[in-house]
């Protein structure tokens, strides 16, 4: 094994490492390709939930967790946004094809659970698992949606759900060479639908995204900072690298209660 290469990520793995490891438990990072506004790049999605996953697989391996870290799927769904240029969308049809596929190979090789830790709102694994249940009874499935592993209200003072003040401060902090200057972005202004169930969340419909914002962003990034993406990241990073190991190497029912 190269001194470089990292046993707990496939991509570097070899063959040597990867034969010798019973992996307990699969990563697979999801994001999606869309517009953030005018000061973020199309991959934000992608980059955080990478950057996340890595990191949190790193320090529940180093604990002695036995994970194996998958490529990541760059493509969500984005059915509200096919009229922005080249958003990228992928039906959920398509992505529990691509789970089959994923959960097939697991299966074949031991591995016994797949964690998705998801970095885009419009991706609903949850009907998903469900199938995935009943077709691979022997591997758990579940998911986390790592931007909700801690809580925001602590840091950010004006938090939106699209390039806000959130994003902005964890891509600061990530990619910074990829952040335009904030006077660049629009203020992230948005409309909502103004019936009582929708406004209280127990209804709910697709949001026709040009129709709600003008600069494809959803929350004001004015605030952002790399010093508050650097202390959500290090909460969540934590925070998730413990569930992992928590979860790695238990049976179901050590599992419940």
């Amino acid at each position: 094994m190269s001194e470089h290469a990292r046993p707990f990520i496939l991509e570097e793995a070899n063959w040597k490492t990867v034969k010798e490891t019973q992996y307990q438990t699969a990563v697979l990072p999801w994001g999606a390709t869309e517009a953030h506004n005018y000061h973020l790049p199309y991959g934000v999605d992608n980059i955080q939930a990478r950057y996340v996953a890595e990191r949190a697989v790193a320090k529940a391996w180093e604990k002695g967790a036995k994970l194996i870290l998958l490529p990541g799927i760059d493509y969500g769904v984005n059915t509200g946004q096919l009229d922005v240029n080249l958003c990228m969308n992928m039906m959920p049809s398509t992505q529990l094809a691509i789970l089959k596929d994923i959960c097939d190979v697991l299966v074949r090789h031991k591995v016994q659970k797949l964690v998705i830790i998801n970095g885009h709102g419009a991706n609903n694994f949850v009907a998903m698992i469900r199938e995935l249940a009943l077709l691979f009874p022997d591997l758990f499935v579940t998911v986390l949606n790592w931007y909700k592993a801690a809580p925001m209200k602590d840091i950010f003072e004006d938090p939106g759900d699209h390039a806000d003040e959130f994003e902005t401060s964890c891509m600061m902090y990530i990619a910074p060479e990829l952040v335009q200057p904030l006077n660049t972005a629009g203020d992230g202004a948005t409309l909502s639908f103004n019936l009582k169930g929708f406004r209280e969340g127990w209804a709910w419909a697709q949001r026709p995204w040009t129709k709600i914002t003008k600069d494809t962003g959803s929350g004001n990034p004015a605030k952002a900072s790399p010093e508050k993406g650097k202390l959500f990241l290090e909460k969540s990073i934590e925070n998730i690298a413990d569930f992992l190991f928590g979860l790695s190497g238990k049976t179901i029912d050590e599992l419940l209660g």
